[in-house]
């Protein structure tokens, strides 16, 4: 607890940032905890898996405020979140269960190639055509468990995979953009609850942890990213939506390429 600070500070960031560039936080919270805790000499192979559990909790309670601003502008297409929602909640337990028993390094190798899709998306603007209509339930359940697992895997609400689904399947990006906030929910519930169940017994655990939920680190983030995102909202009003998400796009390289430093090290 000692290091509540750290994780306030934290927190500001991330919520500043989310609010600036419209990101879940996730992709930002696992690379910030990730820093931290080596900063820290907290155990390396608790580190990362600790860091995407905990970041899957805070985006619980973001989702549920982002969730409710975008229903209040009639952007959340409901049936496509209960279509998706199945098999969401299947594949984000299952994929936290493998995800616990996924060595440090394999991990984290997976979680740069994300950060540098995320990034080239962001550069490039890349926004897949309309090509066919939304699946039947059989098609929605595996498009589901597929989001639900890679958002698993990296900690993150599932925005960078469930939008581009939607736009290929002829949903407008309004509604695309909404129905993801969304399903952020049943996301972050899933794969937090399957980390600290899954992570109970492991050996070594952080104290004031729940499996693999680190509860300062939760509370820190949880209170400041709140506070912070609204600063960061009010910004990107003031500035140009394609130098934003440039901006990003760069930020993300470069996070990415120091956690790929840190895996040739």
């Amino acid at each position: 607890m000692e290091y509540l600070h750290i994780y306030l500070l934290v927190g500001l960031c991330v919520g500043f940032l989310s609010g600036l560039f419209g990101v879940g936080g996730g992709i930002v919270i696992v690379p910030a905890l990730s820093f931290c805790f080596a900063a820290l000499h907290f155990p390396s192979e608790l580190a990362l898996h600790t860091a995407i559990g905990t970041s899957l909790a805070c985006i619980v309670f973001g989702s549920i405020a982002s969730m409710r601003e975008h229903h209040a502008h009639g952007a959340v297409d409901w049936s496509i979140v209960r279509r998706l929602t199945p098999g969401i909640l299947f594949g984000t337990f299952v994929g936290a269960k493998i995800a616990v028993h996924i060595p440090v390094q394999p991990l984290k190798i997976l979680f740069v190639c994300f950060l540098f899709y995320a990034a080239t998306q962001s550069l490039l603007n890349f926004k897949p055509k309309a090509a066919r209509e939304l699946p039947g339930l059989l098609g929605m359940s595996v498009a589901g468990s597929v989001i639900g697992l890679i958002s698993s895997f990296v900690g993150i609400g599932g925005g960078a995979i469930s939008v581009p689904f939607m736009l290929w399947c002829n949903v407008r990006m309004h509604n695309a953009i909404g129905t993801s906030a969304a399903l952020g929910f049943p996301i972050a519930v899933a794969g937090a609850i399957g980390y600290m169940v899954n992570g109970f017994d492991q050996p070594g655990l952080l104290p004031y942890s729940i499996g693999y939920v680190y509860l300062p680190a939760l509370l820190g983030i949880t209170v400041m990213s709140v506070l912070s995102a609204r600063v960061g909202v009010r910004l990107a009003h003031k500035l140009p939506v394609a130098t934003l998400k440039k901006a990003f796009g760069v930020l993300l390289y470069v996070i990415g390429l120091k956690m790929a430093y840190g895996l040739l090290a």
